[in-house]
């Protein structure tokens, strides 16, 4: 695959991505949900942390700006790092499957650090109201941003049996995380990276099955 595909795939996520999100954010209140089917719908939430929502100031003893902006910044080199990765696999001519996996997984990351990088400067916050796109009275700084997400699927939303112990009338979803187009271009690059491992890495496969038969 050349640098060109590459790029568009890229690009068309990362526009299909701001596009979808800034949609959401001038439309939507926070927490304001909109049902497509009933195991789909639009939920309007913002993630301050990583994934799952994790806050590293949940995690260590500092306050939630600092994890924040310590996230915002590992976020960005780890960027840069897979934009590296891509650039070196297109130059050695790397197997399809493998830049595809790493294009998705580079347009996912970028997506979500505009949102850490930008959305704090450009948008006002979404509590009780509809934000405002380039407001005059943002809600955060430069590397505060929140990401955006709104694609739910609770597939399975039902109560516990009461005779099931510990969880018996208590409420179960499957699926419970809401998450974004970014998201699921990097999950789609992992999962591609995953299944298609011999055709992504055809020379490390190639050891392994020598290795192998020599100790058959």
């Amino acid at each position: 695959m050349s640098l060109k595909k590459s790029l568009l795939i890229i690009v068309l996520i990362l526009l299909v991505d701001q596009i979808s999100k800034v949609y959401i954010k001038t439309s939507f209140i926070l927490g304001e949900s909109h049902d497509v089917f009933g195991w789909f719908k639009i939920l309007f939430i913002e993630n301050e942390g990583a994934a799952w929502g994790t806050k590293l100031s949940d995690l260590m003893p500092i306050s939630e700006p600092t994890g924040k902006l310590v996230l915002t910044i590992f976020r960005i080199f780890a960027v840069l790092g897979i934009g590296y990765w891509l650039w070196d696999i297109v130059k050695k001519q790397s197997p399809k499957t493998l830049i595809l996996a790493v294009s998705l997984i580079f347009a996912g990351a970028v997506g979500n650090i505009i949102d850490s990088v930008f959305y704090g400067l450009i948008f006002d916050h979404s509590n009780g109201q509809v934000a405002t796109l380039f407001s005059d009275n943002p809600y955060g700084s430069l590397f505060h941003g929140k990401v955006v997400d709104m694609l739910y699927f609770p597939l399975i939303d039902t109560t516990w049996p009461d005779w099931v112990p510990s969880v018996g009338s208590n409420r179960f979803r499957f699926f419970e995380p809401v998450f974004n187009i970014a998201d699921t271009a990097i999950s789609t690059g992992v999962g591609i990276l995953i299944v298609f491992n011999k055709k992504a890495f055809p020379k490390q496969a190639e050891k392994k099955e020598e290795v192998a038969d020599q100790n058959a």
